[in-house]
């Protein structure tokens, strides 16, 4: 052990939290419809396959771009060979005009502030590593994915101090809880050097207020620090509120010379919009050239292949396509919400009202044999060991309150969804059962010691007029 070093050995990374546990039972017993149908059905993995036929379709019309030839010609030897890690001009010019798309093109992306790094989870180490030092402090509202225990604090040694948001509200940042949050990090000596937020949220599933966006800017201005959005869910949002981008607001609020226009970083993915995270593609957009440059470098650790980027430049650059898929992915994902929804609410759950996302922010509060995080992790693993279904507590993304679970629904076909919905509303009704019985029997219990205390007073008081006479 004295050769490996503290990074190996510490155990920091976050692994041991409730959200990769359910995932490792989930993968000792995976729920199959023929080969394992009393299986664990995996509800905690924000995957997006509903519009895998779309791709594959697209895959099958255009089979120059799946076997990499250009005007019927081979360029799997210019694919192959070294590429500048700067990524292909095509592929990027065909993921930023994507970006715009997204957002109604309300806002434009320029390819030169524009980094490509392997997913989301390289794009947020990578802007740790850029805009903060070992020890310093990025605040991020609760709750918050439970993997940026892991992506921006592991390897970086950046602290995270929470933006404490309640129910009371929908979880929406306040100006109280973002000062407070700055406060807690002075009291424990860290540095301040940005806010992260995800928006469209994970794992609430909500996009966030123009109010909300305003407060942000205001406060990163005023406290003179970073603003990071990380956007990898903006083009999953089915309903209304619109999805309103960070850099929609520094538009409309003519930020684009001062300051704050530098400080402000917007990360991006394909692994939720297209459904693509095997493909490991995402994005850092940066106003601040000394960031992209930085950024750009750093990006050579975790480089997105030529292959891919040729495949998903052709894919993207076919405005027909892309039209026809984000419109379909809304309606089909609004669609499974409500089955979700409905499934829910038949077994007596209600949930977060949610407008984007993969998953639902359920509230199991009343199902709690106490108010407590104890309580919360004990009905965890009897959702997850007895009714089979891995979902992940609230606790493994720091919600304050204990009870709440987000619950995934475009990772499966409808029929499974269905299946879940059935075990979970079997469970509900066993704990209703269980309940009732232990209430009916606190009741008796009550009930009888009423009598018992009666009687003994009575028989007291008989003894004692006795005893006068």
């Amino acid at each position: 052990m004295g050769l490996l070093s503290r990074k190996v050995t510490c155990n920091s990374h976050g692994q041991d939290s409730s959200y990769f546990l359910g995932w490792q039972e989930y993968e000792k017993n995976p729920y199959d419809e023929v080969k394992n149908p009393k299986g664990i059905i995996q509800m905690g993995l924000a995957e997006n396959q509903l519009c895998f036929d779309l791709l594959e379709s697209w895959l099958a019309k255009n089979p120059d771009a799946v076997s990499f030839k250009r005007e019927e010609q081979s360029i799997f030897k210019e694919l192959a060979l070294f590429q500048d890690y700067h990524g292909l001009p095509a592929f990027k010019k065909a993921l930023v005009d994507f970006m715009a798309e997204i957002r109604g093109n309300k806002v434009s992306f320029d390819t030169d502030h524009l980094v490509l790094t392997a997913g989301a989870t390289s794009a947020n180490e990578t802007l740790m590593f850029c805009l903060a030092e070992k020890g310093d402090a990025i605040l991020l509202p609760t709750p918050y994915y439970p993997g940026f225990d892991r992506d921006l604090k592991w390897r970086t040694g950046v602290e995270i101090v929470s933006i404490q948001c309640s129910s009371s509200n929908g979880f929406q940042i306040t100006e109280s809880a973002l000062e407070a949050a700055y406060q807690e990090a002075q009291r424990k000596n860290l540095r301040v050097k940005g806010v992260l937020v995800t928006n469209p949220s994970n794992p609430l599933g909500t996009t966030m207020s123009r109010n909300e966006l305003d407060l942000l800017v205001n406060f990163v201005t005023d406290k003179e620090i970073h603003l990071i959005s990380d956007e990898i869910y903006s083009g999953t949002v089915f309903s209304s509120p619109a999805f309103v981008s960070i850099m929609e607001v520094l538009k409309d609020r003519k930020l684009e010379n001062t300051q704050v226009w530098e400080r402000v970083h917007v990360v991006y993915s394909l692994s939720k919009d297209l459904g693509l995270p095997g493909f490991r593609v995402g994005a850092i957009y940066s106003n601040d050239p000394i960031v992209v440059a930085a950024a750009t470098k750093m990006s050579s650790f975790g480089l997105v292949s030529s292959q891919t980027q040729y495949l998903l430049s052709a894919m993207l650059s076919d405005k027909k396509f892309t039209k026809e898929y984000i419109s379909k992915n809304h309606k089909r994902l609004q669609k499974r919400q409500n089955k979700l929804v409905s499934g829910l609410e038949k077994a007596g759950i209600s949930c977060l009202e949610s407008n984007a996302g993969l998953f639902c922010w359920v509230d199991m509060r009343h199902l709690l044999s106490s108010n407590t995080f104890e309580a919360e992790m004990e009905l965890w693993k009897r959702i997850v060991y007895d009714v089979k279904l891995n979902i992940s507590p609230g606790s493994s993304c720091h919600c304050t309150e204990p009870g709440w679970f987000r619950v995934c629904f475009a990772n499966m076909s409808e029929d499974t969804l269905k299946l879940a919905m059935q075990r979970l509303k079997s469970f509900v009704s066993s704990i209703t059962i269980d309940n009732q019985t232990h209430q009916d029997l606190k009741n008796m219990r009550k009930k009888n010691r009423t009598k018992w205390v009666f009687r003994l007073s009575f028989q007291s008081f008989h003894d004692r007029e006795q005893g006068e006479r």
